[in-house]
């Protein structure tokens, strides 16, 4: 490799940020259990709960190699990163405009405890330049924003809300999850801080809780400042897991991208699905923003069934495809929206948010494409 070339994502999810094994020169990072640290005489005065553990300060790096950032954290929970990193740049009377297509979680976050903090909000449906221009107020100090969103896979321009934000001088936002590092980089697109639920991608095999922040020095710095105080950081074995995990995320994600593409395929061709959302699809409203950010347009689908099929007897009749609440594993997961990740918003604001009860939020793991679609059909089938 020239010295001017970057590593590869492959050899970034391997290398980047790795913890050495000084003592026995072990292949893999040393794990660094200890709760409690020396205080004189040392560089460095190390707490877990200030995020500067050695296993914790080495996965950072590796996170904020991957995202092309100065630096990142990481949170015991996608929902740890999301609530600290609002948290540490707004305060009471100032304003956060969001997009209104958000996970869940984040919707209920900023609907039932912002007005506790006196901190203001507004949703914009209109995802266009004059859409998040117009929404914009004199106290705004923050715009938040999801690419791809869950769970209908619709893709904001992020070059576009990253200038708006510098033209108001705004912090920008983004929930990367959904895209992982493989797939996108907001960072180069202008955004200013970048989260990341780590369950997912990162971690991939549905086995690990995490969340994960990248950003320049600055922003991180006033992130910590805040999160020190909340006390949402990660566990060390968990950081020892999570570092595990993503050596293995390039290929896990590009193969799960490939498969995610054929089945967008298959599904908006057959007679009982109504409609399919993927970015990689020609037929996506967003399939050119997509193309323009996205390096791969990511493992997550959504369909929904035809009216005359019952959803719960779909899912009630996999065998492969596992009924499950998360997703990024690499077992292949589906589930209803409606009764899940969106159960907390009123039948009203599903519907504006065009989430029906027949919408199926898919998760591509990595089997055999003709095994999943094997199992898809035959659901179907009993379903008639």
């Amino acid at each position: 490799m020239k010295p001017t070339e970057k590593p590869g994502i492959n050899t970034l999810c391997t290398h980047a940020g790795e913890l050495k094994d000084t003592r026995f020169h072990g292949a893999v990072s040393p794990l660094y259990m200890s709760t409690s640290y020396a205080f004189d005489n040392v560089e460095e005065k190390r707490y877990p709960r200030y995020f500067n553990t050695p296993n914790q300060q080495a996965l950072s790096q590796k996170i904020a190699a991957l995202e092309h950032t100065e630096a990142g954290l990481l949170f015991g929970s996608g929902m740890a990163a999301v609530s600290t990193a609002l948290l540490a740049f707004l305060q009471k009377g100032d304003h956060v405009l969001l997009q209104k297509t958000l996970y869940g979680g984040t919707f209920n976050l900023v609907t039932e405890e912002f007005e506790k903090f006196g901190i203001d909000y507004s949703f914009t449906d209109d995802l266009s330049e004059k859409g998040f221009a117009e929404k914009i107020q004199a106290n705004t100090k923050v715009v938040y924003i999801e690419t791809p969103s869950n769970p209908l896979l619709t893709i904001t321009d992020i070059a576009m809300v990253a200038s708006v934000c510098k033209k108001h001088r705004l912090i920008s936002m983004i929930d990367n999850t959904f895209a992982s590092p493989v797939n996108q980089n907001p960072i180069d697109f202008g955004i200013d801080i970048v989260i990341h639920s780590a369950t997912k991608y990162m971690g991939g095999h549905s086995d690990i809780l995490a969340g994960a922040i990248a950003a320049s020095e600055a922003h991180i710095e006033q992130i910590f400042q805040k999160g020190k105080n909340l006390g949402g950081n990660l566990s060390e074995y968990t950081v020892w897991l999570l570092e595990r995990s993503i050596k293995t995320m390039g290929i896990r994600v590009k193969a799960q991208n490939r498969t995610a593409k054929k089945l967008a395929k298959y599904l908006s061709k057959h007679t009982h699905i109504e409609k399919v959302y993927y970015p990689g699809l020609k037929s996506h409203p967003d399939y050119d923003i997509a193309k323009s950010q996205m390096k791969g347009f990511g493992g997550m689908l959504s369909f929904e069934l035809s009216k005359n099929m019952d959803a719960r007897q779909f899912l009630n009749n996999l065998k492969l495809i596992k009924p499950s609440m998360s997703l990024a594993g690499v077992e292949s997961t589906i589930l209803l929206p409606a009764e899940t990740s969106h159960a907390l918003l009123s039948q009203e604001e599903r519907s504006a948010q065009g989430i029906s009860e027949n919408l199926l939020r898919f998760s591509v793991g990595i089997e055999e494409k003709k095994d999943l679609i094997a199992d898809i059909e035959q659901a179907l089938e009993a379903c008639k």
